[in-house]
């Protein structure tokens, strides 16, 4: 039996990656806990897991003592700016002491400026319809990074602003008072500019900052390659999703499917690349789906996947977002911001997470410039629209009663962690229906 370790360069950063909303638990003033209680979601996030009642201590601990050396966080705007006039000083204090706690544990932040929620009273004004919304987010962060420099340098304007986009405007999942796709590009417009103009503030704030965000990268192949309408499909969907910000950020005009954006401000506001991947789509054509521009998305019925089959487990197209992302910004550092697996029964994350940790040691081995790594999650969180349905963490959490339950993936991620690096032993020991996949002979 091979035996071997895939070591990773000295300073990586080890960590998993959280959400405000999804993890602190009765964030009542932003526009999604009001789509909970109007029934768009599956339950409500409550107090989800209780971070905002001090629980961040117990988990921070756990994250440090299973050697991670970095994590992932989200601000809540709406806790720090509750109306358009007030700021709210103590929660900004409470921030600070969640970031003065990854210190203290010797871990590296990285906070996140924007995650899917909004302020009421901003969703109410149409928020990121409206071009004004740009102004207002720049004063939102310009308050939050004076507030929070002294404990982080790392930060991440906006999660997701595509998933944001199409999962609101288009798909009707996500809140919003109206949908269109042009109504969505412009929003993902106005989101581009709001990035742009939080990057430069930041600079002006701390010039040593690492500023950057969070893309949703989905690789995409055709159903049928051969047949014109799938590949037409599988196109039109790719781009539509994965395009937009990095073609504004790459060249100042934001192309879409529904024509261009011209934000020249954006041009180059980035110091990293954060790619959050989970899975590839296999595309088709569906004439029943015009919600969806007639597209469909699915997994090959083989596929290794999650509960609900929300998840296929295809590592190679980790490697190939690295590749996309090292082709696009060739001298740009890379942060994996997110990579992680539903999976209450533990059975496929273990593989999932050592077969994808080595899609990045394999980039790592190209001498492509991947400086970290952040896990989705490190304790089971409300999933958005889909509530508590599907378990992310590292730790399973049992709402009710708020116990933590440790699973064997602590334990491989901790391993990995503390070696910085995955080994055969490790494989054989969590893994080994995949052991041969890794460490062939």
């Amino acid at each position: 039996m091979p035996q071997a370790t895939y070591h990773f360069p000295r300073g990586f950063l080890w960590g998993t990656a959280t959400a405000a909303h999804q993890v602190e638990g009765n964030n009542t003033n932003n526009q999604w806990w009001q789509w909970e209680q109007t029934g768009h979601t599956n339950g409500t996030s409550g107090l989800a897991a209780d971070w905002w009642g001090g629980r961040w201590r117990e988990d921070f601990d756990r994250a440090a003592e299973t050697d991670q050396n970095a994590h992932r966080l989200s601000v809540e705007w709406s806790r720090i700016q509750p109306t358009p006039d007030t700021w709210d000083e103590d929660a900004l204090e409470r921030y600070r002491l969640m970031l003065r706690g990854l210190r203290e544990r010797g871990m590296t932040a990285m906070v996140t400026l924007h995650h899917f929620t909004d302020p009421l009273w901003l969703f109410e004004m149409n928020g990121w319809e409206r071009e004004e919304v740009v102004g207002l987010f720049e004063k939102f962060v310009r308050k939050t990074v004076e507030a929070l420099k002294e404990y982080c340098t790392l930060w991440c304007t906006i999660n997701e602003p595509n998933v944001y986009t199409l999962s609101g405007y288009v798909m009707g999942d996500f809140p919003t008072k109206q949908r269109g796709m042009n109504l969505g590009m412009q929003v993902m417009a106005n989101m581009l500019r709001g990035h742009a103009a939080a990057y430069r503030a930041i600079h002006q704030i701390q010039p040593e900052a690492r500023v950057g965000y969070a893309l949703h990268y989905r690789p995409m192949v055709a159903k049928h390659p051969r047949f014109p309408l799938d590949a037409l499909m599988r196109k039109l969907r790719y781009d539509g999703l994965n395009m937009a910000f990095p073609s504004g950020i790459g060249t100042g005009v934001m192309k879409t499917p529904v024509g261009n954006f011209q934000v020249p401000e954006a041009r180059g506001t980035q110091d990293y690349l954060g790619l959050n991947y989970y899975s590839v789509d296999t595309v088709s054509f569906h004439l029943g789906k015009p919600r969806e521009l007639f597209t469909s998305s699915g997994y090959p019925e083989d596929a290794d996947t999650s509960e609900q089959r929300f998840i296929a487990n295809i590592p190679a197209g980790l490697f190939d977002t690295l590749k996309w992302a090292v082709r696009t910004y060739p001298d740009l550092p890379i942060l994996i911001t997110e990579n992680g697996v539903n999976d209450s029964s533990d059975d496929l994350r273990r593989r999932y997470l050592a077969q994808h940790i080595h899609q990045v040691w394999r980039a790592v081995n190209f001498n492509w410039p991947v400086k970290g790594y952040f896990h989705w999650t490190l304790v089971d969180n409300f999933e958005w629209e889909r509530g508590w349905t599907q378990r992310f963490g590292l730790w399973g959490l049992e709402v009710e009663t708020q116990k933590r339950i440790k699973r064997p993936s602590v334990d491989l991620y901790a391993e990995i962690c503390k070696e910085n690096g995955l080994s055969s032993e490790m494989v054989q020991k969590y893994c080994p229906e995949v052991f041969a996949r890794l460490f062939p002979v």
